[in-house]
């Protein structure tokens, strides 16, 4: 179990790690050398996806690992609160970035002709953090669509003991 906490409110996530070990093993990675403290929720589309995990309050995108071969195949689907791997086009390029599925985005699991997102993990607790995640005011920054403009920040990321 992960507990993140936010600059509005905390939320705590169970990692799918028989479903998706290697992109659990590479988010674990990214927690344990605190990569993911101070950074933002720095794409939010209401009624879609909340997405973090790569850029820092000014817009700065942190240098991150070798990204992990795509898990989207493993048959978990891309539910309401739910997570899962940010890609570019390319399949398999995630890497550090990840978003929380506002409801249920059947487009985004893997299928015939679309490989998909990986989710590797699901909201437990918090539920409504998410939800007021989702709510802020966005606007464009720094040449980004979607961003809130007033930052949603990451103060920790962190396993939870036991």
């Amino acid at each position: 179990m992960i507990r993140f906490e936010t600059t509005l409110g905390d939320f705590t996530v169970e990692l799918f790690d028989k479903d998706a070990p290697e992109s659990v093993a590479n988010f674990l990675r990214y927690i344990d050398d605190g990569f993911f403290d101070g950074t933002i929720f720095h794409r939010i589309v209401p009624g879609f996806v909340i997405q973090g995990g790569g850029f820092t309050e000014d817009m700065t995108q942190k240098r991150t690992q070798a990204p992990v071969k795509n898990e989207a195949d493993n048959g978990v689907k891309n539910q309401r609160g739910t997570l899962s791997m940010a890609r570019t086009s390319d399949i398999n390029s995630a890497t550090s970035q990840f978003f929380v599925n506002l409801k249920d985005n059947e487009f985004l699991d893997h299928s015939r002709g679309n490989f998909g997102y990986a989710v590797f993990a699901r909201v437990t607790e918090g539920m409504d953090v998410i939800d007021k995640i989702a709510a802020v005011e966005t606007g464009r920054r720094r040449g980004f669509d979607d961003v809130p403009v007033e930052a949603v920040i990451m103060k920790s990321v962190r396993r939870m003991p036991g």
